[in-house]
């Protein structure tokens, strides 16, 4: 498409490891590992187009809840990709940062987590935003825990509280809200995903599960992003 806009902020919720794996009569572990591959490929086809901030939703608050042998097999990947960050995507001058509560994983994730984000913090390419243990309900809660403790402190006076003070609370602080957000998988539900930041999102749902993904794929949403008129409430 010939003078197609890109979003500045690209949010991509990868769903449908588990159908992939099911489909073809494999664990759900090789389901999460083939989209693991696939999120590779993504971010650095992001990173290249000229995509500059790319938030995608790895694990959430809910996941929790999933068999214990697949999360299991999770914080391995997310073990592994770490690993593979120190070597692979930091020489791509991607700048990563971590949405959520990354303190309830063990000691060795989250000293690879900071590692990562101490560096490549000085990197001037791609933000690429990690929602690791995420949940939108859950940074809104942190967020009102901030200002409550600001208020407490005298930092901060209650009349001041408005969508800038909630907004500067939030793990996407100083970040542009998301301008689309892709939902792999068929399935048309927000599932607690940037619920502040995504309020003039537009949404683009695709019938393919996300170990299926691929760049053309990734192309045709933004050519369907690049053809809506965004009207922020306007005419």
């Amino acid at each position: 498409m010939t003078n197609r806009v890109l979003p500045r902020h690209l949010g991509i919720i990868m769903d449908g490891n588990g159908r992939w794996a099911k489909k073809r009569g494999l664990p759900r572990s090789a389901g999460h590992a083939a989209g693991a591959a696939v999120f590779k490929t993504i971010v650095r086809y992001c990173s290249r187009i000229g995509i500059q901030y790319l938030t995608v939703y790895a694990f959430s608050t809910e996941n929790w809840k999933r068999p214990h042998d697949e999360i299991l097999a999770l914080m391995n990947l997310f073990r592994q990709y770490m690993t593979d960050a120190l070597t692979s995507l930091l020489d791509r001058d991607i700048r990563i940062r971590f949405l959520g509560d990354t303190s309830v994983f063990d000691p060795r994730l989250q000293d690879l987590i900071a590692q990562v984000k101490r560096r490549s913090e000085d990197r001037t390419g791609m933000v690429l935003n990690i929602a690791l243990n995420y949940g939108g309900r859950a940074e809104l809660a942190r967020a009102c825990r901030l200002l409550a403790q600001d208020v407490r402190e005298g930092r901060l006076d209650p009349g001041q509280i408005d969508e800038q003070a909630i907004s500067a609370r939030l793990y996407t602080a100083g970040e542009p809200d998301p301008d689309l957000i892709i939902r792999p998988s068929g399935e048309k539900r927000i599932s607690n995903f940037l619920l502040w930041q995504s309020a003039y999102a537009e949404y683009v749902v695709m019938d393919i599960l996300w170990p299926d993904f691929r760049p053309k794929d990734l192309e045709r949403a933004l050519d369907e992003y690049s053809a809506r008129h965004r009207r922020f409430g306007g005419i």
